[in-house]
């Protein structure tokens, strides 16, 4: 049986191992840890200024990839009153806290060459003994198996519950938080041992848990990880309050700016909406340019997932559908700090809670037409290097365009979402034609005149003129001139018709909203400079021995009626699409 005199010595060993030891050794000195940052630039600037201050300051880099400032190092003993007296006098955070050598990686300050303030043998072992000074005692030893066993039998839940939570923290444990040391925790403590150096008997030793518990906190400490109840987006969330601030609402976002270079973005997302807005969120934070097109996609009925990964951003995005209110995050980062951000990413995980009945009102911030067309809601829109037109060919939605629409393009989409293969590009010509990657169902598709035009014929030429800037094509009106080139070529005809470069690839129409031909990109004749006005486009039957090869057979038009000027544009909207190419 465990005596109560027994348990009364256990109880008073623990407590005696837990206070700092006046007199120990120059390795068990601790530190004043004031500040951590994300990188080293911005810490050495910190640091420089920190050392006009306190000349025994030190930088080393954190576990966590962070380069803390340190104050010291001090004897255990007089560091916590050091630690309150420069808290008191406003010289130091009043977040500052004690630091261990044994936490620390490599030192980065000070940089004028002297040797790391942390050493790698007791130098006392090798200095010439001073006569009137009495050796300082070893370091005690640690504790036995057993001796630990029995002073972790004395542990409050709380007290084990926490020792689970920074195990987890360092990711050593995946399991809940019971306050229960089953198998997976005695297995988790076994693998911290292990990767800090020690025997993996899977029991911490008092003085093993008090180092666990320290560098959990301290980490804690840097992130400053806050409960924020946003009342305006009605979502309560732990976020990293070290590391970012408030900065403004934009409908549907909050956002939370970095406190300093390295350190990332957070933005909550709340809107009304169902399920079809959700999914048009969905698409639409694709296209920005924090949201990188490279990462994994999962779209459910309720919710989504987004990563997006490049050589300059690392974000993740989730979002999901409550009753009538979508509401989520996203993290923006930089690629080198998955640590971090796998930190950050369980904190938010754990602690979103989206049951405010508030959500952003549009109507809170005012833009005008200008700023919402280069931006979402503060956030830049990943913009292709160019956009011309084209035009539906196939119920399939196969699209004929110029082949300035497709060179030199990373990707091609059609009407921006759509992705886009090019099945065959003719130089000489300067058509393109290409294929979407998923169905498409367009509005209608083009019919073709079976006889050619008739000089001096009016024509009409839908197109997006303005490239991606406007949401639906405009109709250019202007006359068909002639049937060949200036010098005769049977593959043009000549147009009179005011064009811009986005018009190019548009499907050329006749009064009945039958195609003539396609639009050509505007060049010099034979190197001189052409008139304004003067257009040309690629005939049906040039575009038909083109498409021959590919087995693409043109729909003959089947209405020879003068259209309405209502049901013309209905008819040339409907078919013509927005073709852009990406870097």
């Amino acid at each position: 049986m465990f005596r109560p005199v027994a348990l009364l010595a256990l109880l008073l060993s623990a407590l005696i191992l837990l206070q700092p030891r006046a007199g120990a050794a120059q390795d068990d000195t601790v530190w004043l840890q004031v500040e951590a940052l994300p990188n080293m630039v911005s810490a050495k600037d910190r640091a420089q200024a920190y050392t006009s201050l306190f000349p025994d300051t030190a930088g080393f880099q954190l576990r966590s990839g962070w380069y803390g400032i340190m104050i010291g190092p001090y004897p255990a003993a007089e560091a916590a009153i050091k630690l309150e007296a420069l808290k008191r006098e406003g010289q130091i955070p009043a977040d500052s806290f004690i630091a261990y050598s044994r936490d620390f990686r490599d030192q980065y300050w000070p940089e004028n060459g002297d040797p790391p303030l942390i050493p790698a043998t007791n130098d006392a072992a090798t200095a010439e003994p001073d006569p009137a000074v009495d050796p300082e005692p070893a370091e005690a030893p640690d504790e036995t198996r057993a001796e630990a066993r029995d002073s972790e039998a004395l542990l409050l839940p709380e007290d084990r519950k926490d020792l689970q939570t920074a195990l987890q923290w360092f990711g050593f444990y995946a399991s809940g938080i019971d306050g229960a040391f089953g198998p997976g925790t005695r297995n988790s403590m076994a693998a911290w041992q292990e990767a800090e150096g020690l025997e993996p008997t899977g029991i911490l030793t008092t003085r093993q848990r008090r180092a666990l518990l320290d560098a959990w906190k301290g980490e804690l400490s840097t992130f400053g990880f806050t409960e924020v109840v946003e009342a305006e987006s009605g979502i309560t969330v732990t976020l990293p309050l070290g590391l970012v601030e408030f900065d403004h609402y934009e409908p549907p976002f909050v956002h939370y700016r970095a406190k300093a270079e390295g350190a990332p973005r957070i933005l909550l997302i709340s809107q009304p909406g169902d399920q079809a807005a959700l999914y048009g969120l969905y698409d639409v934070l694709q296209t920005l340019e924090s949201v990188p097109l490279d990462g994994a996609r999962d779209r459910g009925d309720r919710d989504f997932r987004i990563r997006g990964t490049s050589a300059t951003t690392d974000t993740t995005v989730f979002a999901a559908l409550k009753g009538d209110r979508i509401k989520g995050w996203m993290l923006i980062s930089t690629p080198g700090n998955e640590a971090r951000d796998a930190r950050i990413l369980q904190v938010l995980e754990q602690s979103f809670k989206p049951d405010g009945d508030s959500v952003l009102d549009p109507g809170m911030v005012a833009m005008d037409a200008g700023t919402r067309a280069g931006l979402l809601s503060g956030l830049e829109v990943r913009k292709p290097k160019l956009s011309r037109t084209g035009f539906f060919i196939s119920p399939e939605g196969a699209v004929l365009t110029t082949t300035e629409a497709v060179a030199e393009c990373g990707r091609v989409t059609i009407d921006r979402a759509t992705e886009a293969e090019v099945t065959l590009t003719d130089a000489r010509s300067g058509l393109a034609l290409l294929k979407p990657k998923s169905p498409l169902a367009p509005r209608a598709v083009a019919g073709f005149a079976t006889t050619p035009g008739r000089p001096g014929s009016e024509v009409t030429v839908p197109g997006y003129s303005y490239e991606d800037r406007l949401p639906a094509p405009t109709l250019t009106f202007g006359t068909l001139d002639d049937l060949t080139g200036l010098n005769g070529e049977s593959g043009l005809n000549r147009l009179s018709l005011q064009s811009l470069p986005g018009d190019a690839g548009g499907a050329v129409l006749d009064a009945s909203g039958a195609v003539l031909g396609m639009l050509l990109p505007a060049a010099p004749a034979g190197g001189k400079q052409l008139p304004a006005g003067v257009a040309f486009a690629l005939p049906n039957a040039e575009i038909a021995r083109l498409l021959t090869p590919t087995g693409v057979t043109p729909l003959p038009a089947t209405n020879t009626s003068a259209l309405s000027p209502a049901a013309l544009a209905d008819t040339a909207m409907g078919m013509t699409a927005l073709v852009s190419c990406w870097e």
